[in-house]
């Protein structure tokens, strides 16, 4: 019987493109339109050997892998998916694969992205666009990154990529999270400071944390308030690491200056959402890891992880 494969979220139609997946003999579905309702999801899993999930698009509920008994496959593009239940994975006899995300060890694309908001909030690149465009010349004044505060959010491999761009731009950076030590901070020839430091001195801070029950809701109120009417925050983690309505209490009340944002409570962000009517935002549909390299480097390694399985060797399982 020929193996079946459903890929999920496909937005800019381009796995057949990237992914080899002719070589593996399979009936391939590929989907573009996101399926949020579980009955709609499980209707068009149905009779699926393998599954691929985007990121954390799509959540892998034990209710939901009760309705797909034929499931036996379930590959995730990068090497952790929150959104998968792997106990329930694991019960149901359905094993979960993962890839690699970036088509380069020396940087990352979303790493890039970060700047690129960066650089957009602080210099008012689509307020000047779009003014521009409505035939008005010069209507912001934008704001030097040599000599201001650069804080980090966490000093991982992201956390360090942004860090060394900063400090490129002559910014002064710092650092903190639960787990740094100054030495570790120092290592990357960065400040360590505590919590409430950060935010207080931060004229950019970015976040580069793991969504985690620590982390969930870890920027609040209070380190919103604390940080400067001059300050912008920018977020390509994830997005319930910011608590949404104080970030929208702080935006409309122009206590911070403004907001570079990739990532959400809920993806996509719904129409209805006050964020996108929120002053001094650029907003980004998730585009971190969204490149050709990226994209390339993760469909390839779901097609390599299909064939790994069904020879009885898979690779890259998460457990």
């Amino acid at each position: 019987m020929t193996m079946r494969i459903v890929v999920l979220d496909d937005y800019q139609r381009v796995a057949r493109e990237y992914g080899p997946f002719g070589s593996l003999g399979a009936d391939v579905e590929v989907l573009h339109e996101h399926l949020a309702d579980e009955d709609e999801l499980a209707d068009a899993l149905r009779g699926a050997d393998v599954v691929v999930a985007m990121r954390e698009r799509t959540a892998f509920t034990a209710s939901l892998f009760g309705k797909l008994p034929d499931l036996r496959l379930l590959v995730t593009t990068g090497m952790a998916n929150a959104a998968i239940d792997l106990s329930a994975a694991a019960e149901r006899g359905v094993t979960v694969t993962g890839t690699q995300m970036y088509g380069s060890t020396k940087s990352s694309n979303t790493t890039e992205l970060t700047w690129a908001l960066i650089l957009a909030v602080r210099r008012h690149v689509v307020v000047e666009d779009r003014a521009l465009r409505d035939g008005r010349w010069q209507t912001t004044v934008g704001v030097d990154l040599a000599g201001s505060t650069l804080g980090v959010l966490g000093l991982g491999r992201l956390g360090r990529q942004i860090a060394r761009i900063g400090q490129a731009f002559d910014m002064r950076v710092i650092a903190w999270s639960q787990n740094l030590t100054a030495e570790r901070a120092e290592e990357a020839g960065v400040t360590y400071v505590g919590k409430d430091q950060l935010f207080a001195e931060s004229d950019v801070l970015t976040i580069h944390l793991k969504l985690s029950d620590r982390t969930k809701g870890l920027v609040g109120a209070a380190e919103l308030g604390a940080m400067k009417p001059s300050s912008v925050l920018v977020n390509t983690s994830r997005g319930p690491i910011v608590d949404q309505g104080a970030l929208i209490a702080a935006l409309t009340a122009r206590t911070i200056a403004g907001a570079g944002l990739d990532v959400y409570d809920e993806e996509p962000l719904p129409l209805g959402n006050p964020l996108r009517g929120a002053p001094n935002t650029v907003l980004l549909p998730h585009l971190g890891y969204v490149t050709e390299a990226g994209l390339r480097t993760m469909y390839e390694q779901v097609v390599e992880d299909i064939a790994a399985w069904r020879d009885g060797k898979p690779v890259r399982v998460l457990i």
